[in-house]
């Protein structure tokens, strides 16, 4: 058995797995992949998608959700063209790596980007806690899970302009309250499906109130929410695992019971990182990620044998971000606690050998 800590495309439930590789052979009748996005038996699975969605994050009434393609990257403009109002000035907090390429996107589109907070001064190893946003910020943007440095918010920024936020590394491992944002955007290949569908979920009083003078039909999320995810041919396979995933999720307790054993994952991997004499973590302890652990040797001589290791032991995905370094496990959904153990047990019998 393989134990998988990459950071994505996503781990799913073997389940999932099975389900999703029949229907590649057989959805009544035809293939999965080659069925049409129009016919009745396709339309279905959209609808059960973005209903298990609401059903899943307790989606209020007075919001829309949609499916479409692009990635968070293509939601980093999505986000600041369908926000822009009168001002064309939003306020982004900057916790690394995905925060810059929103606020990067933001610029291109027009807005007037006001870096209200950073954790840049500590090479993003901490949650800024204090920013003001001017009065006339259109909205208010964050990422809430950094999974290159390994941060996340514990607690969503309050502000009482619009809240935007990128939630696509821990989107469906923890209870949220939707009725706080006004748009929530997030790539499927962490926590929902295979890559290639952006989850969006909108409230509905944000649609059709943009001021940009440039919208392109398919970035406009009134139009994609008014066409329901079908303005033009969706990616099928990835809205259907997603289906399964989440029919799986609700199944097993839904988020609420998931968050407990991402919890305890998380909780499992830190105390090692945190007693092991030759291990260490860079990030603030108050601002570690349940989903990506970021953590490193303190001797970085011993990497190539503690590699050997836990190669050996078939994990997979450990090696740290490339311009990080170190090592990053991530624990999402469906990584089995005994996987953490096995990385854990690792980690205390290198220590044994070389303490």
């Amino acid at each position: 058995m393989k134990h998988n800590f990459g950071a994505g495309p996503c781990i799913l439930p073997q389940e999932v797995f099975k389900e999703a590789a029949e229907a590649v052979l057989n959805f009544n009748g035809l293939s999965i992949l080659e069925v049409s996005h129009r016919h009745k038996d396709f339309v279905a699975v959209m609808d059960e998608a973005l209903d298990l969605v609401k059903k899943s994050l307790h989606v209020p009434n007075g919001y829309s959700v949609t499916f479409l393609q692009g990635g968070a990257t293509l939601g980093f403009t999505i986000a600041a063209l369908n926000m822009m109002r009168e001002h064309k000035k939003a306020a982004y907090i900057n916790t690394g790596t995905w925060a810059s390429g929103a606020i990067k996107e933001a610029k291109k589109v027009g807005v007037n980007v006001d870096v209200v907070a950073s954790s840049e001064d500590k090479n993003f190893t901490y949650i800024p806690k204090s920013f003001n946003v001017s009065d006339d910020a259109d909205y208010l943007h964050f990422t809430s899970n950094n999974t290159i440095y390994g941060t996340q918010f514990k607690n969503f920024p309050k502000t009482e302009k619009p809240l935007v936020c990128d939630m696509s590394s821990d989107i469906f491992s923890k209870v949220i309250s939707v009725e706080n944002f006004d748009l929530i955007y997030a790539g499927a290949q962490k926590n929902l499906g295979p890559a290639g569908a952006t989850l969006y979920i909108v409230k509905d009083d944000v649609l059709g109130k943009s001021t940009s003078p440039f919208m392109p039909t398919y970035l406009d999320l009134k139009q994609q929410v008014e066409k329901e995810s079908m303005l033009n041919t969706p990616p099928v396979f990835s809205v259907y695992v997603s289906m399964l995933n989440l029919r799986h999720l609700l199944k097993n307790g839904g988020v609420e019971a998931q968050e407990k054993k991402n919890i305890a994952k998380a909780a499992l991997l830190y105390n090692e990182i945190d007693s092991n004499p030759l291990f260490t973590s860079a990030v603030a302890i108050e601002d570690r990620s349940d989903m990506n652990v970021t953590f490193q040797l303190k001797d970085e001589s011993l990497q190539a044998e503690f590699d050997v290791m836990w190669k050996a032991a078939e994990i997979v995905g450990l090696p740290g971000h490339r311009s990080t370094g170190g090592y990053r496990a991530s624990l999402y959904n469906a990584l089995p606690i005994e996987s953490v153990q096995v990385l854990v047990d690792v980690m205390k019998e290198f220590t044994r050998i070389k303490g």
